[in-house]
């Protein structure tokens, strides 16, 4: 790197010497080629050495070889070199470990989703804890597979946890499922477990002697926590304990949920029902006097699954006020002296729920594992579909929200309809947000339905969409499927668009249709009120072109799109809402009596927000009488974006033409501010007065500043145009 540095910085050198000397004459350039050619020159560049050329593009020369180094078999599959995930096997790998760059691979990218109720709440809570087959499957790969029948989760509104488990002592989870439970507001632990006689011997070694040792392991286990940017941690310990190796498990676990706190903000660490405070191993399917120091020295405590109902009432005792801290253990496989399992979980759950504790459903990967391959989704479903009654949902809770519904797996990639590869794919890290799945009814005698099915068969962006099929009965006008739980305050105008595709021939239209909160101060408008019972529920209707604004964002409003797609936009004011819920709606043509059935599938929905409000007008000080040449404009500006991702917002304005048209040629973008929240209020700024019938625009533009440091390009900066008119 240093010759290579070298050899261009005096690369550079020698150019502005013959610039200089040649704006000096001829003589001057003659006798500077003179020293050139006494220079010494750099030596010749090694292979591997990097090289900067003119256009500043970073080159890496490399001579061809057939005989490399072995790779790290920690960080790359040794058949095909892909970076996987890892674990750690001992005690002396874990004091051992510090961030490599091949760790870099395995660092989660999304940061955890805002959503409502937050995980602190009191609100009994759902964990799903993973264990297939081992772990690290096909979902170790962070670059993606070829896998053709991956398992793959989707039902995440009803999950507030997840816990990646696997028997070795440090599993850490791979990057894919962070990102993806990320996404949806959902929290990943990763798993600390010793067992038998070897984790017998490893909790010895640092719980035996004095509290350096035990905080040497909580702090290891907060740096990978914080450095793969996951949640914290299920401690499993499956073997006896000696006297002075348990009387340190409390300040073990107390030092490390501590610490997490400290540098995981939201971060869990739950105790497994296995170890009780004498040290022996003795499962008590219970939280009572023999375990609860331990629940006291941490957040959570995940019991074991032999349990009966008078163990429940046992524990509303015990849990006092944390009783959604008690996480009742379910084996899905239905091991053991077990209420219900299997299709029969919901058995479980109605009891455990009941008496008001929160869930911890073990190994739901069983209807991957133990059913057939071929009907895994329809079999999820099913499985999912019976626990839903007792699955409160999480809303989400911040703007923009875009999903195409993709799965993370396909039969090939599509990009925006058109197709780019063919051939299976799997990698979790794409899965973009799952909605609410399942099956509606109406009322009556049930001929009218809705239900809601992953579609691997054709996608609109990714690998899958999402598929509807319903019927509306004759008595019934429409039907309508909430696919999103939201709890967001919104600016006061919001823009969705919505990409679908109707099969076969049918007259049955589609629409948004979403729900809002505060509705005594409320107010919207570009929307119809379906009826007074249900005033808070409204139908949008969509724009058949698109806001100027808006026109690079949904240029395709209203046309068909190739694959037989369509995109539907709508632009909604609203002022001092609650959004509620996003539903669709499948409506009968007009005049129509007969029962109509529909097959839809959507392919993405999107809502965004860039808006202008609270603008504020006052004439510009002049010496002149008459009306004024300048005015002085204030005005609010609200906009979506994902405030982890950014350091600040660079905002900036621009002047359009007297027609109000945007200028023929780009002007250069006038700096304002910085903005440090997703609203900046711009205050006294002066404009051009607008004529007589003649309108004026002012366009304002907010250029994100990404933590990473690079400039963003300003065609994907967020942008909003404000006309503006004389008073008649």
């Amino acid at each position: 790197m240093e010759a290579a540095a070298v050899a261009v910085t005096r690369s550079a050198a020698r150019r502005r010497r013959r610039r200089e000397r040649e704006r000096q004459g001829p003589a001057a350039a003659e006798a500077g080629t003179r020293e050139e050619e006494q220079e010494p020159r750099p030596r010749r560049r090694r292979p591997g050495r990097r090289i900067k050329d003119d256009e500043e593009e970073t080159v890496f020369r490399e001579v061809v070889s057939f005989s490399s180094d072995p790779l790290p078999v920690r960080y790359y599959d040794k058949d095909t070199t892909k970076p996987i995930s890892f674990y750690l096997s001992s005690l002396e790998e874990l004091l051992a470990w510090t961030p490599h760059m091949e760790d870099g691979f395995n660092v989660a990218l999304e940061p955890l989703a805002c959503r409502q109720p937050p995980l602190s709440s009191q609100r009994p809570r759902t964990l799903l804890c993973h264990d297939m087959m081992g772990g690290y499957l096909d979902d170790r790969f962070i670059q993606g597979s070829a896998a053709q029948t991956p398992y793959a989760f989707y039902h995440w509104q009803h999950v507030d946890v997840f816990v990646y488990f696997s028997h070795h002592a440090v599993t850490i989870p791979p990057a894919g499922w962070t990102n993806a439970a990320h996404r949806q507001g959902v929290c990943v632990l990763g798993t600390f477990i010793t067992e038998w006689n070897e984790g017998a011997r490893l909790c010895e070694a640092f719980l035996a002697g004095n509290e350096r040792s035990y905080q040497a392991v909580a702090n290891q286990l907060v740096q990978i926590a914080q450095f793969f940017r996951f949640d914290g941690w299920l401690i499993n310990i499956e073997n006896p304990l000696s006297l002075a190796t348990v009387g340190n498990m409390p300040p073990f676990l107390r030092y490390l949920t501590t610490q997490l706190h400290q540098q995981v903000p939201g971060g869990l660490v739950l105790w497994y029902d296995s170890v009780v405070q004498s040290g022996q191993l003795k499962w008590q399917n219970e939280l009572n006097q023999h375990n609860r120091v331990f629940f006291d020295s941490c957040d959570g405590f995940f019991t074991n699954y032999n349990w009966q109902e008078e163990h429940l009432e046992r524990m509303l005792g015990q849990a006092g006020e944390r009783r959604a801290d008690v996480y009742v253990g379910v084996d899905v496989f239905a091991r053991g002296n077990v209420v219900g399992g299997r299709f029969d979980t919901d058995k479980s759950l109605e009891l455990i729920r009941k008496h008001g504790f929160s869930v911890a459903l073990f190994a739901p990967g069983w209807v991957y594992e133990c059913l057939e391959k071929e009907h895994f989704f329809q079999n999820q479903d099913k499985f999912w579909g019976r626990l839903e009654r007792y699955l409160p949902t999480h809303s989400i809770c911040s703007l923009p929200f875009v999903t195409s519904f993709c799965l993370g797996m396909g039969a090939r990639r599509v990009c925006y309809g058109q197709e780019e590869t063919v051939g299976p794919w799997y990698h979790l890290s794409a899965q973009e947000m799952q909605p609410l799945f399942g099956e509606h009814r109406l009322g009556g005698d049930g001929r009218g339905w809705v239900r809601t099915h992953c579609c691997l068969e054709d996608a609109w962006h990714g690998g899958s969409s999402l598929l509807i099929r319903g019927v509306i009965p004759s008595e019934a006008g429409n039907v309508a499927v909430r696919l999103f739980s939201l709890q967001v305050p919104v600016p006061p105008k919001i823009f969705l668009s919505m990409v679908y595709k109707l099969e076969g021939p049918t007259d049955v239209t589609v629409a948004l249709e979403l729900t809002t909160g505060d509705a005594g101060s409320c107010h919207i408008s570009g929307i119809s009120v379906l009826n007074a019972e249900t005033s808070s529920r409204h139908s949008l209707r969509p724009l058949r072109v698109p806001p100027t604004k808006l026109a690079r964002w949904v240029g395709r409003c209203g046309r068909q799109l190739s694959g037989g797609w369509v995109q539907h936009c709508y632009e909604v004011s609203l002022r001092e809402c609650l959004l509620r819920d996003l539903f669709v709606c499948f409506t009968r043509p007009p005049g129509s009596r007969e029962e109509e059935s529909f097959t839809c599938r959507l392919g993405e929905i999107q809502v965004q927000a860039v808006t202008v409000s609270h603008v504020r007008w006052q004439p510009a000080a002049s010496e002149w009488e008459g009306p004024p040449a300048l005015l002085q404009l204030s005005c609010t500006l609200h906009w979506s974006f994902l405030l982890p991702q950014v350091r600040c917002f660079r905002i900036h304005c621009c002047r359009g033409t007297g027609d109000g048209s945007p200028p023929p040629t780009p002007e250069r973008p006038t700096f304002l501010g910085l903005a440090f929240a997703t609203q900046y209020r711009v205050v006294d700024l002066l404009v051009d007065a607008a004529g007589p019938g003649q309108d004026c625009r002012i366009g304002f533009l907010v250029e994100p500043v990404p933590k990473e440091g690079f400039r963003v390009p300003q065609a994907e900066w967020g942008r909003a145009a404000l006309l503006y008119s004389a008073p008649e």
